[in-house]
């Protein structure tokens, strides 16, 4: 029995196949780039074998229908297409979604435009790229709900034609420092609320189905700062803790790389317990230390506690306090660095995210499956050989091994 599932989230960077250019009427892969591109990520597949894709930047959907087919995946849908200019200049690439299960369905995620209104946006708004949502078969657990995002870049919303103006040197400056300031906002303001949007009707949809979440994709903004944080709401003020537990995290989201730093926070924890009291690994820690504490049956203090002959004879295990917060202390310190996604002149940042909802969290009463490992493949980037990754991307690709709970 397969007890393991991958997924990733791909940035394609203008995937599209010659003779049409992306962008610009000069910009078309030759027949040798064209087959270089299609190889990396052939090789990419055939290396990591996810088990379900979320790609952007597709400009050629049928190619790419017909490169993953070969490499396994049946499944493969989109929901949108590319504009068209000229004839054979294309803008706006569409989102992506590969499976090597069965997809039921299919959907356009579309925004409530009367919450939009509320929120002081036109009743016109529409996402930059069309959200795909994949209803997936998922081995172990079902139908699940994959979504597939490109939120709006941080490219300015507005733009000047300086060549059409006859200004100074100066007062070009003032006017491209305007726009890129208004024009940055306009964008921050699309992706805020594209994110608060979707997640809405993620809500809804869960509500209705109860299928497990998935969401991935280029969030083109960190989700550390406030534009896209809410997207990891997971309190409410005035909520009991009993409530939260059997009702708030049903509908809430978690970062795979906070899930994934639990399981090594949990495996350490779990392998040094172990060691130091002599018994066999534990096998249901849980991401919460008190919990830990109470699966092992710490006694605080023990040279304080009476010895009896119960206790004497009792099979329960203790270690000291101070043991555990050692134990704590250097698994904390074990977990690893973030690799970012992305890379801008000496900046770097994490763009590239896959969100998960509670049945792949281990700390939740009810969950199926655990983040088992986090990888993000990015030698392209930091290591590159032009040979092999001259018409790469200029993405990382994130990939998790989700694993099932024993």
């Amino acid at each position: 029995m397969n007890t393991q599932l991958k997924i990733a989230t791909f940035n394609l960077f203008n995937y599209l196949e010659p003779p049409n250019a992306y962008y610009d009427f000069d910009r078309i892969y030759s027949a040798e780039q064209w087959a270089k591109k299609q190889n990396w990520i052939s090789a990419y597949l055939k290396e990591y074998q996810p088990d379900i894709i979320g790609f952007q930047e597709v400009f050629s959907p049928e190619s790419l229908k017909t490169l993953v087919a070969k490499q396994g995946y049946k499944y493969f849908a989109v929901v949108d297409e590319p504009e068209v200019i000229d004839d054979f200049i294309y803008r706006s690439p569409v989102v992506a979604i590969a499976s090597r299960f069965p997809i039921s369905e299919i959907a356009t995620v579309k925004p409530n435009l009367e919450l939009a209104q509320t929120l002081g946006l036109t009743n016109e708004f529409s996402f930059s790229r069309k959200v795909i949502r994949a209803t997936i078969d998922v081995p172990h657990i079902g139908n699940s709900d994959c979504y597939v995002v490109h939120f709006k870049s941080k490219r300015s919303m507005l733009s000047i034609e300086e060549q059409e103006n006859n200004w100074s040197s100066e007062k070009s400056i003032i006017e491209s420092l305007k726009a890129n300031i208004a024009g940055g906002w306009g964008s921050t303001i699309q992706r805020g609320s594209e994110a608060t949007l979707l997640m809405i009707e993620m809500i809804e949809r869960r509500e209705s189905t109860n299928n497990p979440m998935v969401l991935m994709g280029d969030f083109n903004n960190t989700l550390a700062d406030g534009v896209l944080s809410h997207l990891l709401t997971h309190d409410l003020r005035f909520v009991s803790s009993i409530d939260k537990d059997a009702y708030l995290a049903k509908y809430c989201l978690k970062d795979a790389w906070d899930l994934f730093e639990a399981f090594i926070h949990n495996e350490y924890m779990n392998e040094n317990v172990a060691h130091n009291t002599g018994d066999s690994p534990l096998t249901d820690v849980t991401t919460e230390t008190p919990k830990v504490t109470e699966n092992i049956n710490i006694i605080e203090n023990t040279e304080k506690v009476e010895t009896t002959d119960a206790i004497k004879n009792s099979e329960v295990k203790r270690i000291s306090k101070s043991l555990l917060d050692a134990i704590t202390t250097d698994a904390n310190q074990l977990a690893p660095a973030r690799t970012p996604t992305h890379y801008y002149g000496a900046s770097n940042s994490v763009l590239d995210y896959i969100l998960l909802s509670c049945e792949f969290d281990a700390s939740y009463h009810d969950s199926l499956l655990q983040v088992s490992d986090y990888h993000t493949y990015d030698r392209h980037l930091i290591n590159p050989i032009f040979d092999r990754d001259g018409e790469s991307t200029d993405h990382g690709v994130v990939s998790v091994t989700l694993t099932l709970r024993s």
